[in-house]
């Protein structure tokens, strides 16, 4: 790979940066919301969205017509399978108390605006099985909550 390719390859890592300028806040708080860490202190979403990253970016120069921000989060989304469904653990805000499978749905239906059939492909689940779990994972959300005794 002469001259040329290398100047490809800095132009792409060019790219890449201004696409990690552009997108690394949003996909750092959908990993937040994915691990339920505290905003301030979330080193499991810091190492999710740096796992995404990476992986975007080994595939950078073949992403030409696909969506980058669509790949990230395909990725990030990936990365969090891979822990969570080993070690569930509550976490702390409004998310915490969710399933990690329910949490997962919710952030791409909900936070990321992803299409229904969009997450099924994704997730390898059916358009209705989505549905289900969007649906339990808002009811768990607008339950009432016991009060804790002061």
């Amino acid at each position: 790979m002469g001259a040329r390719g290398s100047v490809q390859h800095a132009s792409g890592d060019g790219e890449f940066e201004a696409f990690v300028a552009g997108a690394a806040a949003r996909l750092l708080h959908a990993a937040t919301l994915l691990t339920a860490e505290p905003t301030g202190a979330n080193p499991t979403a810091r190492a999710l969205l740096r796992e995404a990253l990476a992986r975007t970016y080994a595939r950078w120069d073949r992403l030409r017509d696909d969506d980058p921000y669509a790949h990230a989060r395909r990725e990030l989304c990936a990365a969090y399978a891979r822990t969570a469904w080993r070690r569930h653990h509550a976490g702390e805000g409004p998310l915490g108390g969710l399933p990690p499978r329910l949490r997962l749905v919710l952030v791409l239906r909900l936070y990321e605006g992803v299409a229904e059939e969009t997450v099924a492909a994704q997730l390898g689940l059916s358009p209705e099985r989505v549905r289900a779990r969007y649906a339990r994972a808002l009811a768990a959300l607008t339950a009432p909550r016991p009060r804790r005794a002061s």
